[in-house]
């Protein structure tokens, strides 16, 4: 990408400032909950992160010298203020950033049993605390800064202590996912693209951007940011009908007001718990790690596919240190098609950048490969030239089932396979599967006095919830003594129609009957002089009809 001379200076005297400061720093704890660090103090917060996962010898290794740190200058930059350089050692960034999320909050604040029973639970857990706010000083930076660009309250930056503990990786039984516990449909009303390879619910920026997009028009439709909130949580036509409800009668229509779900009525008490414990934490015997006022880490561009794996080792991180960082991934690989940054703390982001300018060698070993048809995992093993355990292992191909066409699959690089992969696929890329089961016949067979699903199911050895779901009925349902009735049985298991069936009449009966035809489903009259031949079992006409060669298939 090209640079301003400014900026192209700025970062080649950040990247020579964060090596020597790389170099400087001795090994540290890495206990989660260790909080012993100033805010000024630029390293202590990523020191961890620089030494935990004993990979920092490769930025050692990579002594950089005048070409590769101008190839690698190009690569860093600040997501949120691209173009403009960032000093550390200004006054602004040695602010405590708690102070300035103090200094914005603007919403009404609640004060009732509720609240008194949030700030109750926090309090009588403080590791729980702890580490909470510990991982969110990674995140929260980013997120004031965004709430301040769209001057929306600051208590909107403390929303994910309450929604995820500020754990990008979190999914909830409800299928919520991400920092901001999006769900999937809401998600992909919000741009949150969720497919094989990402999921963009977790992706730090993309989701804390579309949670604010999402809360500014909840708080431009009701007014009111507790409403808002309550929409967040519950969903705005819900708030909406609480509303029409209150008006209706008569009522106040504010949060307190409204009649809504346990979980809702808690949600804004909750937030306002965590905002009186940033307000004075020594009130509530606890305490919160500084956090310095400036971003946390930096984006680092990458234009090739890179497994995982090699990321991290690049950055001197260990793969759970690299994802606390970039969660978004599904897979052991990021696809430069559509994951065109990762995100770094400052010292592992120069170093990704000068470990990344001067590698040399693959940096994927991993590609995308389209099923041309629907397979077995074995024959599609044998075609990508991998053992069948590591293709169902890394596509988590469930047992028993077909890789239906069109599917795609993650596989590994070979010399003749060798391509990143396409942005069509990196976008649009799914996998279906189907039953693995022997190919049906349709049999249409007519009941008998006192015939019911499960007498039906018993005799031709499948189920009586298939039977059922066969014939659109209820699973203890009776059948009406000649009332057609249709089955599916697996064209190789002769015996099991045999002992269903009595032996063919070797002679056809009443002429000019008429046979369904399972392709049509019109009747056709025999030909002259054609015999169709007719099965009976203890005085049941069944008539078996196919489709192609013989055999109508269903899946």
């Amino acid at each position: 990408m090209s640079a301003s001379p400014q900026r192209h200076f700025s970062l080649l005297a950040l990247i020579g400032l964060l090596l020597s400061g790389c170099a400087s720093t001795q090994p540290g704890p890495t206990d989660e909950g260790s909080t012993a660090t100033r805010a000024n103090d630029r390293h202590a917060q990523t020191r961890s992160f620089a030494s935990s996962s004993g990979t920092q010898a490769v930025a050692k290794a990579a002594t950089p010298d005048s070409a590769r740190t101008e190839a690698a200058s190009g690569l860093l930059e600040d997501s949120l203020n691209p173009g403009f350089a960032i000093d550390l050692d200004a006054l602004q960034a040695r602010e405590d950033l708690w102070v300035r999320v103090r200094g914005g909050f603007a919403m009404a604040d609640l004060d009732n049993d509720l609240v008194r029973k949030a700030e109750n639970w926090y309090s009588s857990r403080p590791d729980y605390v702890d580490r909470m706010t510990e991982r969110g000083s990674r995140y929260l930076f980013h997120i004031i800064e965004e709430v301040n660009k769209r001057d929306m309250p600051a208590e909107l930056a403390l929303l994910p202590f309450i929604e995820s503990a500020f754990n990008p990786q979190a999914l909830s039984s409800a299928k919520a996912s991400g920092m901001w516990q999006f769900m999937p449909v809401t998600g992909k009303d919000f741009a949150l693209k969720q497919n094989i390879f990402r999921d963009d619910r977790r992706d730090v920026l993309a989701s804390t951007r579309a949670a604010l997009d999402y809360l500014g028009r909840l708080h431009k439709r009701f007014g009111d940011w507790h409403l808002a909130l309550a929409a967040y949580n519950w969903g705005q036509g819900n708030v909406q009908r609480a509303i029409d409800r209150n008006l209706k009668a008569g009522l106040a229509t504010d949060y307190e007001s409204l009649r809504m779900p346990d979980e809702t009525r808690y949600y804004v008490p909750k937030l306002q718990a965590v905002k009186n414990i940033v307000l004075a934490p020594e009130k509530f015997n606890l305490r919160l790690p500084p956090v310095a006022n400036h971003p946390y880490f930096l984006s680092v561009n990458i234009d090739r596919d890179m497994d995982v794996a090699v990321a991290a080792r690049l950055a001197g991180l260990s793969v759970d240190e690299f994802k606390q960082f970039n969660p978004q991934m599904n897979k052991p690989v990021m696809l430069a098609a559509k994951t065109t940054q990762v995100l770094l703390p400052y010292d592992n982001a120069s170093a990704f950048a000068l470990n990344l300018a001067a590698h040399r060698g693959p940096l994927a070993s991993w590609t995308a490969w389209v099923v041309p048809r629907t397979m077995k995992s074995a024959e599609a093993a044998r075609q990508v030239g991998m053992p069948e355990a590591q293709l169902l292992d890394i596509n988590k191909i469930p047992p028993r089932m077909l890789v239906k066409q069109g599917s795609t699959l993650l596989v590994s690089r070979t010399s003749h396979r060798d391509d990143d992969v396409s942005e069509h696929l990196a976008d649009n890329a799914s996998l279906a599967f189907a039953p693995d089961v022997p190919p049906l016949r349709r049999q249409s067979v007519k009941a008998g006095k006192g015939d019911t699903v499960a007498a039906i199911a018993a005799r031709y050895r499948v189920s009586a919830a298939q039977v059922a779901q066969w014939n659109k009925v209820g699973a203890s349902a009776r059948f009406k003594p000649g009332q057609m009735v249709v089955v599916y049985t697996p064209v190789s298991a002769k015996a099991s129609t045999r002992s269903a069936q009595a032996p063919q009449r070797s002679k056809a009966q009443a002429k000019g009957r008429t046979v369904q035809t399972a392709q049509s489903g019109r009747t056709a009259r025999p030909a002259k002089n054609s015999r169709p031949a007719k099965a009976h079992s203890n005085g049941r006409q069944v008539t078996a009809s196919a489709q192609g060669n013989g055999e109508s298939r269903q899946r």
